[in-house]
């Protein structure tokens, strides 16, 4: 089949430096039992949320239990109220773990009554899961080192904590060095403290850190000039800060210019404690004196010496370090969450241009389901790809009637009342249907759409990756009261037949200025250079024109869904002006806008309504091609009716499609049961006009004279390929969108690729979906041989 390019390809395109790269880390390792992210983590990451790390050792070593459960609470919600999420690391049963589930965090933080958990660094990480997988399941609180590691293997940069280790006094002979410190010189993650701990050597700790060329500012919590790095307990230490922070959008750029520099080392953001718990320094410099002559007394030493040294302090400020170092933790953990709220700003143009970090699941020894292993590996997410589908994702919800009892011969549910049912959740939209069926066939697919930032926008990026289709395309809005994730509810009778659909597409109704279409669209489009573009007509009027504009720009051939009815005219416009209009009168062969739609017969009639109402048949270029058709006005029903059917010709459909096809030169109605009809204009000098084979299809030629650009109308009624008893249908969602799905999959291989060889295919793939509970069938895999 030959369609024309409604533009040629530009033959000079912007460099692709002009804009922003689209990276991702994104590599699929074997699965591991060693390190499992929770789901909540995983998809703020891959979206792009704001996302802090918590430590346990804090909980494990540091607060008595039960008062530590309220703590990791606490700080869990202060994260969430000022907009981030919290992923709080720990080892569960010898498992690594970022983000722990409430009852995990309650085991873990029970282990300080019992002093069974380990306190884990980098060093002990192998160790503790190599015992795990040995049968010995010890649980154990992640160490500001323990934490950075597993924080950077999870994608997540930044991290709220207490106080930083460092080098303790005597450390120049005793060697005694915080792996804190090191971990800051290698691993790409921000922590955010109250500085070291004041009974440490702060001099030699920045001097230590500044070795390992790790960047260390204290914010100046309304100060001017030069500041103290803080002393933990009290806002002064006596030693000056090396670099000053303002404020958190300051902060934040810096962690992005870091990342972007590639710079594998750390940063460290001091935060003083509040001032209102603030022990004076005098005072704290006379307790932390006696702590630490009790521990060199009693022989407290390494990973021992700061929990005794803590302990002593409490118990020598007569517990006022207590509330001090609750209230500094929560206030570290809130500057951290909106550094992470700023950092998303920034990466957000990242995410318009390309840039994601996607960092698979691991499974757990026990999961029944292998999952890939996390990685940081930059690597390129979409290429060249042969479908475009810009359309609607939505959470679907099928409500089969069910009837049972005396019902029973009941075929539609009982208005007015509740009705016994059968309710299916599955991931939607007519574009995710279109691009599923095509990537199941075999085609290299980029889908386009839109979601919230909700618990049903998380479950559809989540859903999009399990079926394999990438979440490069998604654009990823807030979520307000006006802002959800679509949702389509489906209400059938007992045959399994749509009685009436409930549709929240609302998001696709946005205007172009709460879309970034030029800086995160266009881009993809430009790279992936794809053959065709599907749009569905969610989108508002002036969307799908920019749509239809851009494929064009970029030479792909378009194909168009109509949805349903009242969404169908869009392609018309939005008003009776034709304001928005992908068509227009001006669009006719060889100018078309549109290559292919694939409407139904309610649709196909909608469609017909408003290009009339247009008055795009009133427009010279229309006449000009109608005419070159040569039908007679007489004569053209028996022909009609010989390529179709009678009930088809009284119904209008095959004139409607041919009035159609000067602005759409290839249209395909879908009839249900009935099968398909097929209209299309084809070009000068095809085969087909002079085939015997096709000759009882040709409804008209065109005069060799005639100076138009197609050769003659095709016209040809396809019955079902199978006839599908009421009985074997389980789901009616999705079948019409799979056969648009594989027939453009079949398009998109060849140029030379024909609709009628392509239907009976695309017929089978409707079948099978049919017979497929909550959507696209999976079988579409066994067809690939067939479209070749």
């Amino acid at each position: 089949m030959f369609f024309w390019r409604a533009a040629a390809r530009p033959s000079c395109l912007r460099a692709a430096a002009s804009r922003p790269s689209r990276l991702r880390s994104y590599h699929e390792l074997p699965p591991s039992r060693f390190l499992q992210v929770s789901e909540e983590v995983r998809d703020a990451v891959a979206t792009g949320k704001p996302v802090v790390a918590l430590e346990t050792t804090i909980y494990t070593h540091g607060f008595p239990y039960p008062d530590n459960v309220a703590l990791a609470s606490l700080l869990e919600s202060v994260v969430r109220t000022n907009g981030g999420v919290p992923a709080t690391v720990g080892i569960l049963g010898g498992v690594a773990r970022v983000g722990l589930s409430a009852d995990e965090l309650i085991e873990v933080a029970a282990t300080a009554e019992t002093k069974s958990a380990l306190k884990v660094s980098r060093r002990d990480l192998g160790y503790i899961c190599g015992l795990g997988m040995a049968g010995k399941r010890i649980h154990g609180g992640t160490t500001i080192s323990g934490t950075m590691v597993l924080s950077h293997l999870a994608g997540i940069k930044i991290f709220g904590t207490g106080g930083l280790g460092g080098v303790h006094r005597g450390g120049e002979t005793s060697m005694d060095i915080s792996a804190d410190l090191t971990e800051l010189g290698r691993t790409p993650v921000t922590v955010i403290s109250s500085g070291c701990k004041s009974f440490l050597d702060i001099p030699r700790t920045l001097e230590y850190l500044e070795t390992e060329g790790v960047c260390v500012g204290t914010f100046a919590d309304g100060r001017e000039g030069p500041v103290d790095f803080p002393g933990f307990f009290t806002r002064e230490s006596g030693v000056r800060s090396p670099r000053v922070i303002q404020d958190e959008a300051e902060a934040a750029a810096i962690v992005y210019a870091q990342s972007k520099l590639q710079l594998s080392s750390g940063i460290h953001f001091a935060n003083p404690v509040p001032l209102e718990y603030s022990i004076p320094k005098a005072d704290m410099d006379r307790i932390i004196e006696e702590a630490l002559r009790l521990a060199d007394a009693e022989g407290y030493r390494g990973s021992d010496n700061t929990p005794f040294v803590l302990a002593k302090i409490k118990e020598l400020s007569g517990g006022s370090s207590l509330p001090a170092n609750r209230a500094l933790v929560e206030s570290n953990v809130k500057r951290a969450t909106k550094v992470a709220v700023e950092l998303a700003k920034l990466e957000q143009s990242d995410r318009s241009a390309g840039v994601r970090h996607m960092p698979a699941v691991s499974g757990v020894a026990q999961a029944a389901e292998k999952k890939p292993e996390i990685s940081t590996a930059f690597i390129e997410p979409v290429a060249k790809t042969d479908i475009l589908v810009a359309g609607s994702l939505a959470i679907d919800l099928s409500c089969d009637y069910s009837p049972f009892g005396d019902e029973r011969a009941q075929v539609a549910p009982i208005p007015h009342t509740s009705n016994a049912a059968v309710i299916g959740q599955s991931l939607g939209g007519v574009g995710h249907n279109v691009a599923l069926a095509a990537s199941y066939i075999g085609s290299n697919v980029l889908f386009c759409s839109v979601v919230a930032d909700d618990l049903s926008g998380r479950a559809a990026l989540s859903g999009l990756e399990k079926e394999g289709l990438s979440t490069a395309g998604i654009q990823v809005i807030p979520a307000t009261p006006g802002t959800r994730t679509a949702q389509y509810i489906a209400v059938n009778d007992a045959n399994k037949d749509l009685l009436v659909a409930m549709a929240d597409m609302g998001i696709f109704e946005f205007p172009e200025n709460q879309l970034d279409f030029d800086g995160f669209w266009e881009p993809l489009m430009q790279r992936t250079q794809p053959r065709w573009v599907v749009v569905d007509a969610n989108w508002r009027a002036e969307l799908l024109a920019k749509w239809a504009t851009l494929a064009r720009k970029y030479g792909a051939r378009v194909a168009f869904e109509p949805v349903a009815n009242a969404k169908s005219r869009r392609l018309f416009g939005r008003d009776s002006s034709g304001a928005g209009a992908t068509i227009r009168p001006e669009h006719t062969l060889p100018n078309h806008a549109i290559n292919l739609a694939c409407p139904n017969r309610l649709e196909l009639a909608a469609m017909h309504g408003a290009a009339r109402d247009a008055s795009l048949f009133d427009s010279p270029g229309w006449w000009r091609l109608i005419d070159a058709m040569g039908l007679s006005p007489a004569g053209s029903r028996d022909r009609l009716v010989a390529l179709t059917s009678p009930a088809l010709v009284d119904e209008g459909l095959p004139q409607q499609s041919l009035q159609l096809l000067p602005f759409i030169p290839c249209i395909l109605t879908k009839l249900g049961s009935a099968g398909a009809f097929l209209a299309q204009l084809l070009p000068p000098g095809d085969s087909r006009l002079t085939d015997p084979d096709a000759a009882p299809y040709i409804l008209a030629r065109t005069s060799p004279s005639a100076d138009v650009p197609f050769g003659g109308v095709y016209m040809r009624l396809f019955p079902p390929e199978a006839v599908v008893q009421p009985s074997d249908v389980v789901s009616v969602n999705g079948a019409g969108d799979t056969l648009l799905g594989v027939l453009i999959a079949g398009l998109a291989r060849s140029e030379s690729a024909r609709v009628e060889d392509l239907l009976p295919v695309a017929q089978e793939a409707s079948r099978r979906t049919l017979a497929s509970p909550g959507g696209v069938s999976a079988d579409l895999v066994g067809l690939r041989p067939s479209l070749v």
